[in-house]
């Protein structure tokens, strides 16, 4: 099984652009009204803007607030992570919670490291490396 999470935005170039830098992923598709954003050969996420309906229908109403409750969670190796970490500082993302270690005392799971961020939508997306991947607690 493989998610295949599909986020409705305003501009789909704008916002891939802004996924591509963060991420280091790539375009697999592009256009102005849906992408696909890969790493290697994956599919890591979808791109679709709210206007198109396409053959499906309309997949959501951009009037009412979107994405409260619900968190993009993307793991990347750590030496990914701290390399994404560093972009979205250098590209002055909004960040909600800054990089920082998840428990914070380092017992238990999943002792990895964690950002909190905000996408050009107003979506959270949370960067983190894998499980058991920081330093153990001092």
């Amino acid at each position: 099984m493989r998610p295949q999470p599909l986020l409705c935005v305003h501009d789909v170039e704008a916002s891939s652009r802004w996924y591509q830098r963060l991420l280091g992923c790539r375009s697999a598709h592009g256009g102005k009204e849906y992408e696909r954003l890969v790493d290697g050969d994956r599919l890591i996420l979808q791109l679709h803007h709210w206007g198109v309906d396409h053959h499906h229908g309309p997949i959501g109403d951009p009037d009412v607030p979107h994405g409260n409750g619900v968190l993009i969670w993307i793991e990347l190796d750590l030496e990914p992570f701290e390399a994404a970490a560093a972009r979205a500082v250098e590209m002055g993302v909004e960040t909600v919670t800054p990089r920082h270690r998840n428990p914070p005392d380092g017992k238990g799971g999943p002792n990895h490291w964690e950002v909190w961020l905000k996408d050009p939508d107003g979506y959270t997306v949370v960067l983190c490396s894998p499980d058991w991947s920081a330093a153990p607690a001092p």
